[in-house]
């Protein structure tokens, strides 16, 4: 684990319209509230597409391997990806 902190995640959200956002944090529960919080979402999109719930998680020791995790689901750019290989759905 880094100094400090950890552990870290990579998360899929999804909303009531069954879009879904990729990150990455080291604070699941805060991250999801501010995603949902539209003063304090980083994020214009998911300010504009809320309500979201936390859908997929998976758990890493670096920030790093989060990162690269994110950035391996994004660069899918395929929600029947995530459905169907994260989701199981």
């Amino acid at each position: 684990m880094e100094a400090g902190s950890g552990p870290f995640w990579a998360y899929i959200l999804e909303n009531r319209q069954g879009r879904f956002y990729v990150g990455s944090t080291d604070d699941l529960r805060s991250r999801l509230a501010d995603h949902n919080d539209p003063d304090r979402a980083r994020s214009k999109y998911t300010a504009k597409h809320a309500p979201w719930r936390l859908v997929w998680s998976e758990v890493h020791s670096t920030r790093a391997s989060a990162m690269r995790r994110e950035a391996d689901i994004k660069r899918k750019k395929s929600a029947k990806w995530i459905r169907e290989a994260l989701l199981n759905w």
